[in-house]
């Protein structure tokens, strides 16, 4: 995550959604290549056509902006390794800058992504758009579950990558758990807020400093693994560095000191405020919570046990506090905000491809089971497939994986059949042959099964 300046962080007060209506559009030739640029509703799109369009768009949605007032431009795909091979196989691309391009912008995302569809129809399908394929990173892939699911009728097939899939509500009240974990064991007469945020930028600078000075003890770096444990945050961070050992539980921890450092707690105790005020108030809760069973649920739980230990702490002394501490309560219409942008209902009627490293600090790999979870109680299972990328960090695809996972959804829709097209070892195969300037690392599918998630909540 990009260092703030204070002033940056301020301009989160000044944040405003402006409506400008403008159709009007540039098109930019190159070499086979016609490339359209224009503003819909505040909203800047982007539109590439080659000159062997094949008749299928690709919609992408990309993921979180994090520097308010910072230029806002629009992507049409994930990497420049995908975007020109993507476009020298004969595929259209298109993407939204969303018009409100910062923070949490789901609402906005959706709308401006349906937007862009109308205008494609309009103006530059000429009659040769034969199907659209959504596709989207992160909060691009929480976006593009969310097209699928609001109108499938738009849409061939859709390939959330390292997407939000647990849903806005269930997010959300994973972090508060974390967050209420490290406030209440390390902090607790801190003026800390982990919900109801008045001054975000105050309150992130107080969080790291504890988060900081808890790290240079033992005491503290276990009670850290605690509120990581609460939200399945992973032990490996770097990757460039190969995967620690399950008993490293020393190495485990300082990475997740990481996450919350260098990622997640920008989230917790900084963008929150932008969902509060968005939603109209807070939209998550812990009433209700057993963190004797969350906890036990987690991850993390033979690396907390051992590290409270090796520190002369009671773990179940921190675990009796917790759960005898008061809890916070949602806003009723902040939670309905929040489930309308979005959470999911499992009524899927297209296929659908999500791809996650398996070691995600910012948006756990739990999120595809959340998912899943609620596609197979609703019978759509066959529709679904997950795979699993051996590597850490979010979204961290190499070209050939994300080229390859597209193959792999284009494959279905094209046949009926997803058949043994998700096997690693092909996938692998496939990406290889991609060759050396895609696979900026090895490609890594594997086999791999996330656990619960433990803050589910879905709409069926």
């Amino acid at each position: 995550m990009k260092k703030r300046t204070s002033r940056a962080l301020t301009c989160l007060a000044l944040i405003a959604v402006v409506t400008v209506l403008s159709l009007t559009s540039k098109p930019v030739h190159a070499i086979g290549l016609t490339t359209y640029t224009g503003v819909i509703e505040g909203a800047a799109y982007l539109v590439q056509i080659p000159e062997n369009w094949n008749g299928t768009l690709l919609l992408y949605s990309h993921g979180f902006r994090e520097t308010p007032g910072a230029p806002n431009p629009a992507e049409d795909a994930p990497d420049a390794g995908s975007h020109d091979y993507l476009l020298a196989q004969g595929y259209a691309l298109a993407g939204s800058s969303y018009s409100s391009g910062d923070g949490w912008v789901v609402e906005q995302a959706l709308h401006d992504d349906f937007a862009l569809l109308d205008y494609f129809d309009e103006h530059f399908a000429n009659g040769h758009l034969t199907r659209t394929i959504a596709w989207g990173n992160s909060l691009g892939g929480m976006v593009t579950a969310g097209l699928v699911q609001r109108d499938p009728s738009r849409f061939a097939g859709a390939l959330p990558m390292c997407g939000v899939l647990s849903g806005g509500v269930g997010t959300w009240n994973s972090a508060l758990d974390g967050a209420f974990a490290f406030k209440m064991l390390l902090a607790p007469n801190s003026p800390i807020q982990v919900t109801d945020i008045t001054d975000p930028a105050t309150n992130y600078g107080i969080a790291k400093a504890t988060l900081e000075a808890a790290q240079n003890t033992p005491q503290g770096r276990a009670r850290i693994a605690l509120g990581a444990a609460l939200s399945d945050i992973p032990g490996w961070f770097d990757p460039s560095s190969p995967e620690p050992a399950s008993t490293d539980y020393v190495t485990q921890e300082f990475n997740q000191y990481l996450y919350d450092d260098r990622i997640d707690f920008a989230f917790a105790f900084f963008w929150r405020a932008n969902v509060e005020q968005r939603a109209g108030g807070n939209p998550s809760w812990n009433t209700g919570v057993n963190y004797y069973k969350l906890f036990s649920q987690s991850i993390d739980y033979q690396e907390v046990k051992a590290l409270y230990a090796q520190a002369g702490l009671d773990l179940d002394q921190d675990l009796a506090k917790l759960q005898s501490t008061p809890r916070i309560a949602a806003n009723a219409n902040a939670v309905q905000y929040l489930s309308d942008n979005i959470s999911y209902n499992g009524q899927i009627s297209i296929p659908v491809l999500t791809m996650h490293t398996t070691a995600d600090g910012l948006v756990v790999s739990q999120n595809e089971r959340a998912y899943s979870s609620v596609v197979r109680a609703e019978g759509n299972g066959a529709l679904l497939r997950e795979v699993f990328v051996h590597r850490a960090n979010h979204c961290s695809f190499t070209p050939a994986e994300s080229i390859t996972a597209f193959q792999t959804l284009i494959q279905r829709v094209d046949t009926g059949k997803w058949g043994g097209s998700t096997d690693p070892v092909l996938m692998n195969q496939e990406a290889s042959a991609l060759g050396s300037a895609l696979n900026v690392a090895p490609p890594a599918f594997v086999e791999f099964a996330p656990t619960l998630f433990l803050r589910p909540y879905n709409l069926n």
